[in-house]
């Protein structure tokens, strides 16, 4: 079975990491582990939602992991790309073809690592000053025709 390390931090979004973490989870084909990027387990959305994590960062082993996950929310993906921790394994899981997936602000993550340049991307529209990719396809009603398999979802 297949292992997503969804990464949450303080600030996220919450609908979009549950949301994302409950359809996953519902498959029966993905072990979902949830990790906060901080010693404590808790993390407050940006909404004041406190969620209970599976795991902090340094409990998990990055190479039994398939899947980097980041859900999006302000100022959660700016506390993720200030993780040094989480964006050295995002590098690492990039260099070897693992799967790395976000959505919504957290693909700016992704682009702060310079890891998009030649990709198609797309990003919640008021964060495509911060996406340095290829093409970017956060507006308009074509925008979808953008997504990057790799870095949206599994594939089979």
């Amino acid at each position: 079975m297949k292992t997503v390390y969804a990464f949450l931090a303080d600030g996220l979004e919450e609908v979009e990491a549950l949301m994302v973490i409950d359809l996953l989870k519902r498959t029966h084909k993905l072990n979902v582990v949830t990790v906060s990027i901080k010693d404590s387990l808790f993390v407050e959305g940006c909404h004041n939602i406190k969620m209970y994590t599976d795991k902090n960062i340094d409990e998990i082993n990055f190479e039994e992991g398939d899947c980097i996950f980041l859900p999006g929310g302000l100022p959660g993906t700016t506390n993720l790309a200030s993780c040094t921790k989480l964006t050295a394994q995002i590098l690492k899981y990039n260099k070897v073809g693992k799967m790395l997936a976000a959505i919504c602000a957290a693909p700016t993550v992704f682009s702060g690592l310079e890891l998009l340049k030649d990709k198609n991307a797309t990003s919640y529209p008021t964060m495509a000053e911060q996406m340095d990719c290829k093409n970017y396809g956060g507006k308009g009603r074509d925008r979808w025709q953008f997504c990057y398999c790799q870095w949206v979802g599994f594939g089979s």
